[in-house]
């Protein structure tokens, strides 16, 4: 991957962590964490399989020759048998390895083990309900984080309780009246609340964004799915429970309110943008409860980056809150606005690189990514034109680059438009709709073809683990959940699940990345006061903590001076100085929520939910050069329908002029018909009906094919 690139994803600009490193450590890299011991040569996902989905494992061998597997029950019986697959040298891993596939035995059970060639698996469980606790603790992870607000011992147990953070309760400065940095603005802003962004207690809005997105995504992922109950009111630890409106959404409202509270007011210079980060004015040490943090705050200049996630997120906001507190979302539409236009009047102010006393620069000079998805949540959430024309018009929007084998991130953010795009009904040319949903199907397909060609199944490229692999890992498994909903094709959710495998221990190292999860977990994370390696009166990392996997580049001393040689898979430690390997952030523990509550789903096949309808184009009136029809789609399947959208081609060259209970758009004979917003949703067995009127020149065939959602009706 080229250096420009690399960087672009890291969590910290490489010149600061290296400046700073002596400082930060405090003496902890004086005692690094011993290496994991008694790592099996049967790499399992350490949690389990789920009964209908797939189950491999990796085997670390010289041999060249197949070998018999036996998967023994907790009794030691064997319950299956076979052989595995050699697959040879594994690039990124350096290991000669094999593969066994037992996914055809789908009885339940704890305490199972796979025995090969005389080494043993650690003990795993196949169970439907098998990703249930990490849906519930990798999204706890948040509540965690937040800043502002005194974490409840009832919601995290004792260990994790404590008073609220930046307040300006002594030692605290707080965050109720920041400053700005020298030069950039001569006024304070109340900056509370959101969620501290990873191992130190900055706050930045561009990480922010793209987790508050990750976060509300999942529950507009599974509305569409039929599934967001397990996501709804009174099923997280949030405070908040009870209050008529699904958890993950008050959740994300937390970070929500912050990032719209990092917008420079009016009757100020560059009013609308948003100031890029708020942390303290020299790096934190470890270990600092929050609290107990007595450094100045300082807000830093405004970014046209930070200016566009903001305006994405808070447009997304104002469409999926709508339902749950209108008022909220028209709050969040006005904020979404105003971000856009000042974007449009402030389209380079970069964050520069240089920024990295105290906090990560994030710096990022390429902000077309940002601009075309903001103009995608705005045009999905409003349906105007002036944002469908941003949309169109943005080089991105044709690129084939907006998915890479690298995946998505707080810099590069066009896959996020396109994902909006293709899952969210909107007025897309049906032709466009199918090109962007295509383009997600491709992007699917590379992220499979790449697993295929690996020994560990990984949906990361051999040059690719760099900081925060762990994320790309769950990034490009997203992907491919989403073509496994555009399409229905099992073989999407089996990627996907294959990708928590690699996450909960089948790879290189035997490591599961996941505080408390698996029998070698990760649990020395690099965190300010989640810092037990530090201080033994302070706690490891909650459970669910996803720590940021290996790095190649080793980018901090302890990296150097415990993996110099490393194969690039193997390139991680669980020392709590190892930042460049060991760190937590918000933005990887935000896809790895989505991925968990996309995991623990359940239906009867195992597959995600699609459309299932059927249409009625009825014409009502027909005279010289026009007509009148009715068209009614009904829902034949399972799950309620929220949101939708139905697509036909005319066979004739009929026109549409106007429609009444639908917004219909035409591109060629291609039509596109988008419910409002009392027809939004459609139960089962229920229909919903509109009416267009058209032109027409000669004969009036009716279409014949139509496809709601991007699934065929009948």
């Amino acid at each position: 991957m080229p250096t420009s690139d690399l960087l672009r994803h890291h969590s910290r600009p490489l010149a600061a962590v290296l400046l700073t490193s002596s400082l930060l450590l405090g003496g902890v890299l004086a005692a690094p964490a011993a290496e994991a011991a008694g790592t099996s040569a049967v790499r399992v996902n350490q949690v389990g399989y789920v009964p209908d989905g797939p189950k491999r494992a990796t085997v670390v061998t010289t041999s060249t020759q197949s070998l018999t597997w036996q998967l023994r029950n907790v009794s030691g019986t064997v319950v299956a048998s076979g052989s595995t697959v050699p697959r040879g040298a594994d690039t990124s891993s350096g290991q000669s390895v094999q593969v066994a596939d037992f996914s055809s035995y789908q009885a339940t059970g704890s305490g199972y083990v796979l025995a090969v060639d005389g080494s043993t698996s650690d003990p795993f469980d196949i169970r439907a309900n098998l990703y249930d606790g990490l849906r519930s603790d990798a999204m706890a992870f948040f509540y965690h984080q937040r800043s502002g607000t005194a974490i409840d011992s009832s919601l995290v147990g004792p260990a994790y309780a404590r008073p609220a953070g930046h307040l300006g309760v002594a030692p605290n400065k707080g965050d109720t009246s920041v400053p700005c940095q020298s030069g950039v603005c001569d006024y304070t802003r109340d900056v509370r609340g959101g969620w501290y962004d990873a191992g130190d207690q900055g706050k930045y809005v561009v990480n922010g964004g793209i987790s508050a997105w990750l976060v509300v995504n999942s529950f507009e992922r599974a509305k569409r799915a039929g599934t967001d109950a397990a996501l709804g009111d009174s099923t997280l630890r949030v405070p908040e429970r009870g209050n008529g409106v699904p958890d993950v959404l008050d959740e994300a409202r937390w970070e929500l309110d912050f990032l719209m509270r990092m917008q420079v007011p009016e009757g100020r210079p560059y009013a609308g943008t948003a100031f890029h980060k708020i942390h303290d004015a020299a790096w934190t040490g470890i270990p600092t409860r929050p609290e107990q943090d007595s450094q100045p705050r300082e807000l830093h200049r405004p970014s046209t980056a930070a200016t566009l996630n903001l305006a994405a997120t808070a447009a997304q906001c104002a469409r999926v809150f709508r339902p749950y507190d209108a008022a909220f979302a028209d709050r969040c539409l006005v904020s979404a606005r105003r971000a856009w236009t000042a974007g449009q009047a402030n389209p380079a102010l970069y964050a520069p690189d240089s920024d990295s006393t105290g906090g990560g620069a994030y710096g990022d000079t390429q902000v077309s990514d940002e601009f075309y998805w903001a103009a995608a949540e705005l045009y999905a959430t409003t349906g105007e034109n002036a944002y469908l024309n941003a949309v169109t018009s943005s080089s991105w929007h044709t690129s084939a680059t907006a998915f890479t084998a690298y995946g998505f991130g707080w810099a590069d953010t066009a896959a996020l438009g396109r994902l909006t795009l293709a899952t969210v009904p909107n007025g897309l040319p049906a032709s466009d709709l199918a090109r962007v949903r295509s383009s997600v199907i491709s992007a699917a397909d590379g992220h499979l073809s790449r697993m295929a060609g690996q020994g560990y199944a990984v949906p990361i490229p051999a040059d690719g683990y760099f900081w925060g692999s762990s994320s790309e890992a769950a990034d490009n498994a997203i992907v491919m959940a989403v073509a496994g909903e555009l399409t229905g094709e099992r073989r999407y959710r089996t990627g996907a699940l294959e990708a928590m495998d690699y996450l909960l221990g089948r790879n290189a190292i035997g490591q599961s990345y996941v505080t408390g999860y698996g029998e070698r977990s990760s649990h020395n994370q690099h965190h300010r006061f989640w810092a037990h390696q530090a201080d033994a009166s302070l706690p490891n990392p909650p459970a669910g903590s996803l720590a940021g996997g290996p790095n190649s580049a080793l980018q901090d001393p302890v990296a150097q001076e415990r993996l110099a040689g490393c194969a690039p898979a193997a390139c991680y430690i669980d020392d709590i100085g190892s930042y460049s390997t060991n760190e937590v952030a918000v933005n990887w523990n935000a896809p790895l929520a989505w991925l968990a509550a996309y995991a623990a789903e359940r239906t009867s096949t195992g597959e995600q939910p699609t459309a299932a309808c059927t249409v009625t184009y009825q014409v009502d009136n027909v005279w010289s050069g026009g007509f009148t029809a009715t068209v009614s789609v009904k829902n034949t399947g399972p799950a309620a329908v929220n949101g939708w959208q139905l697509t036909w081609s005319y066979p004739g060259g009929q026109r549409v002029t106007s429609a009444w209970n639908a917004t219909v758009t035409q591109s060629g004979a291609d039509v596109s018909a988008l419910n409002t917003d009392w027809n939004r949703s459609i139960a089962p067995g229920s229909t919903a009906s509109f009416g267009v009127q058209g032109s027409l020149s000669g004969s009036n065939p009716s279409p014949t094919a139509f496809a709601l959602n991007g699934s065929a009706c009948d």
